[in-house]
């Protein structure tokens, strides 16, 4: 059975960092990626990384400031985030798809930038 589970999300002051963890368990996940969801707006990618370590970050609002990287086993992704804005508040999910396509969601975790 897959198992996404993200963790590392909390309260921090505008200008401070985290670091998102999401474990993916159960299949063998071609693509990772972080997304994030405030209230009242859509789901959006953040970044995403591939098996052989390719990295994308869709929105540029985050470029410079967010890194997202992949460990060896290729079932953990991270997601460190610097220089944090009020605007970054969301909860964020990891997404972990499949070679054949199947997509996995996490519960999501919530960071919250307080200005």
């Amino acid at each position: 059975q897959v198992h996404v589970v993200e963790s590392g999300g909390g309260l921090v002051q505008a200008g401070g960092s985290l670091k998102l963890a999401c474990a993916a368990s159960g299949s063998i996940f071609s693509t990772m990626a972080w997304y994030r969801q405030a209230p009242g707006k859509q789901r959006d990618m953040v970044a995403g990384i591939t098996s052989d370590g390719i990295t994308l970050y869709p929105d540029s609002s985050v470029e410079g400031r967010f890194t997202i990287s992949r460990d060896n086993t290729k079932s953990t992704v991270y997601l460190q985030m610097n220089s944090l804005k009020p605007e970054d508040t969301a909860v964020y999910y990891c997404n972990a798809r499949t070679r054949d396509g199947y997509e996995y969601w996490g519960q999501g975790t919530q960071v919250t930038v307080s200005s």
